[in-house]
């Protein structure tokens, strides 16, 4: 084998690995992305459930006021 061959090789070998680096890289940075995008989800459902828990207090309490108010009219 002569220099150039083995200095191929070598050279190819390195960018094999250069190019798994890149791909795990490549993988770390879609995982991550994708835990940041489920973490966000969580939270907006999370928000929306106590807004909604927020709106359906004041709608008790509105229903309250109102027969009391009815109550009272009677």
């Amino acid at each position: 084998m002569s220099s150039d061959e083995r200095t191929s090789l070598i050279n190819s070998d390195q960018n094999g690995k250069t190019m798994m680096n890149n791909l795990m890289h490549e993988d770390l940075a879609r995982a991550q992305m994708s835990a940041r995008l489920g973490e966000a989800q969580q939270l907006r459902r999370g928000r929306q459930q106590a807004a909604a828990r927020r709106l359906s207090r004041k709608a008790e309490q509105a229903a309250r006021q109102a027969r009391l108010a009815l109550a009272r009219a009677i």
